[in-house]
């Protein structure tokens, strides 16, 4: 295993000390992820008298959700179910809801966060269908189903469920086939093995603590019932960032990643999104994805730092995993922290340029260079990925467009995801000018020889900022003295 340097060990050992004792946690632990492989591990504090391994378990809460959630993207990979199905077409007894799969993924479904009765990470579960009679009714649906984000862990229940019954087996039984033992996650699992820790609630105003209680959640499992360690979460971190692709697609996790609601905070700029399964976080336009968890004596973190701009979350970012077992107390910046300290003492190397392999043709050559739309200007270049980037001048990527194979382009990113770039030519096989989606990109601003739509003005640029004519209509004499 390659392992950080001893003097950025030392800085990370000295602040994962210091949040543990100025917090006052029982115990905390804390792995660094570099290219899918971990390659730093500390702990601070105990557990049972002795200071906790990368292999000791603990409670990881709604970090949960991020299993269940690749479970369902697999399934829709393999064409077994779809995102825009309602999910009473695959569980016939919630039909009340009208909800798609994407928005019970997301927090959109409007269902009720919680499920109804006694608090249910504190007490034994009940059964899915318990949970149907009492908390999936359409009385339980709070919102227009797609109008905002509300966090629901009861819509995870669901899911949960929606597994399971395509799988033929429990959600828990399918992750641990299809995720776990593939990824070698063997300390990952529904109820506590061994070595793990105890849950506390730390006294807020005395140095005393309380044990809090562990239930089996069954229906609600799917929102927050596993435990796992610091080199299993590594491992998963590997997952959501697209270096797995024999458990999930780079392209789905890249997907997963892709904003679907923003948490709306009035006033202020949103910091917190959500994805597919996945949490998003925006810190002054750096971006990071992963999930957070918590059950009542336990918190858990797992954070993947996807850069900034619109090639953020490119799956090749720095990830911290952050176990601890407090209910409350951990700071706001820990796992910022300890990803800072890294990029600081030990920063990427940037990746040696070379030519691109093979060369490129003199037809994309040719469509290089700048362009206008208007009198706004922006710079056409080819990526080494073969890719074409659109960016405006002076500013940073507007799009990428990848080449479909007739001559054309689609966009990828930006205001153009989706939309066609044509390179329209002249008789002469000249270049005319580019068309994307209606928008005509010239050589020179309002190029006259172009058909550009609404025309150009004939009598061509002048000084001033008056008002002008066209020569052609006009008149010699003041409107109504003829």
């Amino acid at each position: 295993m390659v392992m950080v340097r001893d003097d950025t060990a030392r800085a990370l050992a000295h602040r994962l000390a210091t949040e543990q004792s100025e917090r006052r946690l029982p115990s905390i632990a804390a792995g660094l992820v570099r290219d899918g492989n971990q390659i730093w591990f500390d702990s601070a504090g105990e557990v049972d008298g002795v200071p906790p391994t990368d292999e000791t378990q603990y409670r990881c809460g709604s970090i949960s959700k991020t299993f269940v959630a690749v479970e369902v993207m697999r399934l829709r990979d393999e064409g077994l179910v779809s995102l825009s199905d309602l999910i009473g077409k695959h569980l016939p007894e919630v039909t009340e809801l009208h909800s798609t799969v994407a928005q019970l993924l997301s927090h959109t479904s409007g269902l009720r966060a919680e499920s109804a009765g006694p608090w249910w990470e504190r007490t034994p579960g009940i059964a899915f269908q318990s949970l149907l009679e009492t908390s999936v009714r359409s009385v339980d649906v709070l919102e227009r189903p797609g109008r905002r984000f509300h966090y629901s862990n009861t819509g995870y229940a669901i899911l949960g469920e929606l597994v399971a019954r395509l799988r033929g087996r429990p959600w828990d039984e399918v992750a641990d086939e299809e995720l776990l033992r593939p990824l070698g996650m063997l300390r990952t699992t529904t109820r506590p093995v061994q070595p793990h820790s105890k849950g506390f609630g730390v006294h807020p105003h005395a140095d005393v603590v309380l044990s809090e209680p562990e239930h089996d959640a069954l229906s609600m499992a799917p929102a927050g019932q596993l435990w796992t360690t610091i080199g299993d979460l590594c491992r998963w971190s590997a997952v959501l960032a697209g270096l797995r692709p024999e458990v999930l697609s780079p392209q789905t996790a890249a997907e997963m990643r892709e904003p679907q609601a923003v948490n709306d905070l009035p006033g202020l700029p949103w910091t917190t999104a959500h994805g597919l399964g996945l949490q998003l976080f925006n810190r002054g336009g750096t971006r990071s994805y992963g999930h957070n968890g918590s059950m009542p004596g336990w918190l858990a973190i797992l954070r993947i730092d996807a850069g900034s701009g619109p090639e953020s979350g490119s799956g090749s970012g720095d990830a911290v995993a952050i176990l601890l077992n407090a209910t409350s107390g951990l700071g706001p910046t820990l796992e910022s922290d300890l990803l800072s300290i890294l990029a600081s003492y030990e920063p990427r190397q940037p990746e040696a340029w070379r030519p691109t392999p093979g060369g490129l043709t003199s037809e994309l050559l040719e469509i290089t260079g700048v362009w206008y739309w208007g009198t706004s200007g922006f710079v056409l270049s080819i990526n080494r990925e073969g890719l074409l980037d659109l960016h405006a001048l002076g500013l940073g990527r507007e799009a990428a467009f990848r080449p479909v194979g007739d001559g054309s382009f689609v966009g990828l990113s930006g205001y153009y995801t989706g939309e066609t770039l044509r390179v329209v030519r002249r008789p002469d096989f000249s270049i005319s000018h580019l068309d994307i989606g209606s928008f005509v990109l010239t050589r020179v601003p309002y190029d006259p020889t172009v058909a550009i739509p609404g025309g150009v003005d004939e009598s061509g640029w002048a000084g001033g900022a008056t008002e002008r004519t066209p020569r052609a209509r006009r008149r010699s004499t003041p409107r109504g003295k003829d």
